[in-house]
């Protein structure tokens, strides 16, 4: 057992048994190095990443190998779910090195922690056109012993051309941004399959939100198309799990039919709330349905006892990836009815022959993934006997060995899911969303804010990790979205709270935006800004619609002026590459929008209240805040809704743009008019 077996990472514990002599992130490793003048192997992953667990097997698990490790090298391990700061520097130095990154990161360090040499998996041999790990350990040794001028120069000169901060503001952002961002998805939309761009295909939950919104404010019909075509495609393919819900990871084809089988906290968060906005847009039910087995799958196998939200599921089970979601047809006959079997069949699309094979060969072990059969209707899976056969099936799956669950909570993420439930709740009217939001946000606030400084992740009683932007924004744009569900003030308090605590830490005063980082951590070779969006969103995406946000509601202008900095920090970076930061033109679609503050002053028991938001949360009103004035609170700590009461002894809805009022309303029906104005632009 090595010096990981002291952690709490699930994925540095699965190499607490190896024959490597592997070190955590941390001084004892550094130290050692440099008394030993040794260069250190790095090597970045996470628990339930398909190809550090092959590249585990083959490597660190084999004697000869970790020998030749530990003679050679200081061996250090970190979890990039953990240390997304350490992940950055070292992605970025190795996608300059080789032009491409991934995971496992396998990086070769000075003492200094200078990169010089780097990759992600490497076979035990040569083999796909990469070079043999040993090889790769071999030749870093004798580069190292024999040319360490070379090797210490390539290391500074990395570190140089890293610390030198990129301009990335430009001319003020507009609607003609949110135009360039349109075309750019217009080029590469794919029209028959939905998505954007070839294999493998990635979900891109935020640019079918932004897309959404292009759509609302223009009235694009493709604009509508390309979120739609996407959400329907890929709720038909394998890359959705038809039987327990949720999103696996990615599609390794273009039809969606393949996934890659993990299965991760955040898409499942973004994707839900994506296929929630759609629903509001259309009514089509299939988004709805979608959103709700999303979320429940969540409730049933992501959620901890105390509340907190799970990282990940998975791809592997018993070694073999998708092993627990595949079913051959002599299975489904042997669980079904004739008629249940006949059913499936035809609803899902199998096959004796199959459409899998776990080795990437043909298809001929007669696996199946369910996908649907376009010809169909989502509601039949609702109806006998398709229901009871998919109930069948269900519980048939959970008696397999499950994929591996990492149970760390980390705040970002949970940021996310809280969201999401938080807009279930307020869309689908399902008061178990709200609760399971609201039972995650106590568990983090408890567990993670001490009320000066977050930790980014909680495992078996330990909160760990200095928070970054990601985590504060996040979370603060959850919490947001939770007081606008049940509208007690205690959410938006902490949300300012965190603000406050986010701009001391992050904030470039200089010229604007959010770091990643803050300055504890000295081994860290410099402090990223980052504005593209990646599987989540940019932490100063987010933040900026949480400033915008911040700022109707408590009518302060520095969160305004703040917000408009962060946009003309990035401005060149977006105008250029405007289809990179989808997330960030959501809140500059919130900016240049005539947005609403809405106030509803009213006791929430009232039924016709109730009534009420329930109208508003149907509509499609991305670019709003809502705050209730309840008569029955002795304070109303909300400075926008000051002097708003409720007029006649009547529930009395109050919507504003800029601060500015319309006439007051009292009827459900006059809801639809004073909410339905929008600033209109033109894509053409």
């Amino acid at each position: 057992m090595n010096r990981l077996a002291k952690e709490k990472s699930p994925y540095l514990l699965q190499h607490a048994h190896n024959p490597v002599d592997w070190y955590p992130w941390g001084d004892e490793a550094f130290q050692k190095a440099k008394k030993e003048d040794k260069p250190i192997f790095l090597s970045i992953g996470y628990s339930t990443c398909h190809w550090c667990h092959v590249m585990e097997r083959e490597s660190f698990e084999n004697e000869e190998t970790a020998k030749n490790m530990n003679e050679k090298f200081v061996c250090i391990k970190v979890d990039r779910e953990e240390r997304p700061d350490v992940d950055h520097i070292y992605m970025t130095a190795v996608q300059a090195m080789t032009g491409q990154g991934g995971w496992p990161l396998s990086v070769f360090l000075t003492p200094d922690l200078h990169p010089f040499f780097g990759g992600t998996y490497f076979p035990p041999d040569r083999r796909y056109g990469r070079p043999g790990f040993p090889d790769v350990l071999n030749e870093i040794s004798r580069l190292w012993r024999e040319e360490r001028t070379r090797v210490m120069d390539w290391g500074q000169n990395f570190v140089k051309a890293f610390k030198e901060e990129r301009d990335m503001s430009g001319a003020a952002l507009s609607e003609e941004t949110l135009r360039r961002a349109y075309e750019s998805f217009h080029g590469i939309f794919d029209a028959q399959e939905g998505g954007f761009g070839g294999a493998p295909k990635f979900p891109r939950s935020e640019t079918i939100s932004l897309l959404l919104r292009i759509h609302r404010r223009t009235g694009d019909a493709h604009a509508l198309t390309m979120a739609t075509r996407t959400l329907e495609k890929m709720a038909h393919g394998g890359i959705y799990d038809h039987l327990g819900g949720g999103f696996h990871r990615y599609s390794t084809d273009a039809q969606w039919l393949v996934p890659h089988f993990e299965k991760m906290l955040y898409d499942n968060a973004l994707l839900a709330k994506a296929y929630l906005e759609a629903y509001q847009v259309d009514k089509n039910p299939m988004w709805a349905g979608v959103a709700c087995e999303t979320l429940d799958y969540v409730l049933r196998d992501m959620t901890s006892p105390e509340g907190g939200f799970y990282s990940a599921e998975d791809a592997d089970s018993e070694g073999v990836e998708g092993k627990f979601y595949v079913w051959t047809e002599a299975e489904l006959q042997k669980i079904l009815t004739p008629e249940e079997f006949n059913k499936v069949k035809a609803f899902f699309q199998t096959s004796s022959q199959g459409n899998f094979s776990a080795e990437g060969g043909s298809a001929s072990g007669g696996e199946n993934i369910l996908n649907m059969n376009e010809t169909t209707l989502w509601e039949e899976r609702y109806s006998a006997p398709l229901k009871s056969a998919m109930q069948k099936l269900l519980k048939v799956r959970s008696q397999r060995v499950p994929p591996y669950k990492d149970d760390k909570i980390i705040a970002s993420w949970n940021g996310l899911m809280i969201s999401a439930m938080a807009t279930g709740a307020q869309v689908l009217g399902n008061t178990s969303y709200c609760q399971a939001a609201s039972k995650a946000a106590d568990f983090l606030l408890k567990n993670l804010w001490d009320g000066k400084n977050l930790k980014r992740r909680y495992r078996e009683g330990e909160a760990r990790f200095q928070a970054s932007v990601d985590d504060y924004a996040f979370l603060i744009q959850g919490l947001l979205d939770l007081y606008e569900t049940d509208f007690d003030s205690r959410w938006y308090e902490k949300a300012l709270a965190l603000q406050k605590r986010s701009d001391e830490l992050f904030w470039d005063e200089k010229a604007g935006g959010y770091y990643s980082t803050d300055t504890s951590d000295p081994t860290l070779l410099t402090r990223a800004k980052e504005v593209y969006d990646g599987a989540v969103p940019s932490g100063n995406s987010i933040a900026a619609l949480n400033l915008l946000r911040l700022y109707a509601y408590t009518l302060d202008d520095h969160y305004q002026m703040k917000a408009q900095k962060l946009f003309k920090a990035f401005s060149g970076f977006v105008s250029q590459q405007a289809h990179a930061s989808p997330a960030l033109l959501m809140a500059l679609d919130f900016a240049t929008d005539s947005s609403k503050e809405i106030v509803l002053a009213g006791s929430l028991t009232d039924p016709q209240v109730i009534e009420i938001l329930k109208k508003i949360h149907q509509k499609f009103l991305p670019n709003k805040v809502i705050a209730v004035s309840d008569p029955q609170k002795s304070v109303n700590i909300i400075p926008l809704v000051k002097d708003k009461k409720n007029l006649k002894n009547l529930p009395t809805l109050y919507v504003c743009e800029g601060h500015t009022c319309q006439k007051p309303v009292h009827l459900v029906e006059e809801v639809e008019v004073v909410l339905s104005r929008k600033r209109e632009y033109k894509l053409y």
